[in-house]
């Protein structure tokens, strides 16, 4: 462009784009402020409001009046501070991305957003938790009262949520990398439904510094929570609560978790588990369940505790047996799941016997037409060496002598058999409870070739001749 004569040049060594009557006139100019618009939010928001104020006089504040403003890595947020107090017009939607920023810029910056935002925020903050101590300030969340959907990736800083304010709009929030300050149910008390009485939608993950998370929320269908480290109780009341996320949240802490959710759908637990400690309230429907229990307080042969219907339509279950105690069997709480057609169980057993716990969850689930039985890759062949011949896995017997029919079960998955002699007697109990057994496809990882060719071979032997078994490196 040459800048004197107010002409662009569309290529290098381009005519003029008008002709010599019209030069040195500004068209810009004359275009309406929607069409100006039109063309912004096309463009990065820097570029917007900096490079192509150098067209017209007039594209210098048009920019104030986008609805949507984006800054992409580039300027400090500091300056998309000030940008946002120089924005005039309601934003639906802001995104601002920033690296290593420090605290009191972020700060500023979400104040701003907070005065002008109606509809979506999302911040990404790419920093470190090495970047940052337990001991470094924070600061208050504004109150967005506007706002529809706020996701900040904080980089770790140090916040405390709003003592008062409603989040009228808001139907989801999501906190991802932040260090939690201020009183637990200062938490708590910001998602619920007094103070955020639309919210449908939360995920908090990767946190620090919160011990306590109470929610009580008439609206809220989705909760996901991931590694929040340090937490020690949640207590959860939303009847209208439909999927439920907790992943490595509780680490190696006693869990404590009150749950009431009678509409939940889906339960999705990959954490610390404890029948005397992790109380679920009835649900009615659940369709998905998957328990991951991650250390020493779930024996593989416990059950929750949990009433269901029986119109459960998928279950995944992972049984986890990483230390052997004196525990109670909870496996007579499980009720019966007659419409259940296909099953998972992803089991890690470390060496001991997994018989009578499988044998239990199949009783339950006579209607199966599909099986898979999926061992973790921690699973070690030399384990066995460990299990003792009067350790408690193998304390149920009946397994091994009492009849079950699985009239309907044709095709059955293994992952990563080793060949232990667990397997083997499981399998040959289940290939005398499947009656109709069509397929059997075994997958391994961690065998030499004559070992898999050796469990082919006493696979074969066990099953029906009408049975297809293959078996092939994972």
């Amino acid at each position: 462009m040459d800048q004197s004569g107010g002409e662009i040049a569309v290529g290098m060594g381009a005519k003029p784009s008008c002709d010599a009557a019209g030069a040195g006139k500004d068209h810009l100019s004359a275009l309406p402020d929607d069409t100006l618009v039109l063309i912004l939010l096309r463009l990065d928001t820097a570029a917007a409001g900096g490079r192509t104020s150098v067209l017209s006089r007039r594209w210098r504040r048009v920019w104030t009046l986008l609805p949507e403003l984006r800054f992409s890595f580039s300027p400090a947020p500091n300056l998309i501070a000030a940008a946002l107090a120089a924005h005039e017009a309601p934003l639906r939607h802001l995104f601002v991305g920033a690296q290593h920023a420090a605290l009191e810029p972020v700060a500023d910056c979400l104040r701003a957003a907070a005065r002008r935002l109606s509809g979506q925020l999302v911040v990404e903050n790419h920093r470190s938790a090495n970047e940052v101590d337990e001991e470094d300030p924070a600061f208050e969340i504004p109150c967005f009262d506007s706002a529809t959907t706020v996701s900040l990736n904080l980089g770790f800083l140090g916040i405390v949520m709003p003592p008062a304010g409603v989040f009228a709009r808001l139907t989801e929030l999501t906190l991802i990398s932040v260090w939690f300050h201020g009183p637990p149910e200062l938490i708590g008390d910001a998602v619920s439904s007094p103070r955020c009485p639309s919210l449908q939608k939360l995920g908090i993950k990767y946190t620090f510094g919160l011990a306590n998370l109470a929610i009580h929320s008439e609206s809220l269908l989705q909760l996901k929570l991931q590694k929040m480290y340090g937490l020690q109780q949640l207590t959860v009341d939303a009847p209208v609560l439909q999927e439920l996320d907790v992943i490595d949240c509780f680490d190696w802490n006693q869990p404590i978790a009150n749950i009431s959710a009678p509409q939940l759908v889906s339960l999705f637990w990959k954490d610390s588990y404890d029948p005397s400690s992790v109380l679920f309230g009835n649900m009615e429907q659940p369709q998905s369940l998957t328990l991951t229990a991650s250390n020493f307080y779930v024996n593989m042969s416990h059950g929750m505790p949990i009433v269901y219907r029986d119109s459960i339509s998928d279950l995944g279950t992972k049984l986890t047996n990483q230390s052997i105690g004196n525990f109670q069997y909870l496996m007579e709480d499980l009720r019966k799941f007659p419409s259940l057609e296909a099953l998972a169980v992803m089991l890690r057993n470390e060496g001991h016997a997994f018989g009578a716990s499988i044998f239990h969850v199949l009783r339950m689930c006579t209607s199966l037409t599909k099986f898979a039985l999926v061992q973790g890759p921690e699973n070690d062949l030399e384990a066995q060496s460990t299990c003792q011949s009067s350790c408690v896995c193998d304390e149920l017997t009946n397994w091994k002598t009492e009849e079950l029919t699985l009239n309907r079960l044709h095709a059955v998955l293994i992952i990563d058999m080793k060949g232990t002699d667990h397997e083997v007697a499981f399998l040959k109990r289940l290939f005398s409870w499947a009656t109709v057994l069509k397929s059997v496809k075994i997958l391994y990882t961690s065998v030499t070739a004559s070992k898999a060719k050796e469990m082919h071979e006493k696979v074969l032997s066990l099953a029906k001749p009408e049975t297809c078994v293959t078996l092939a490196a994972k």
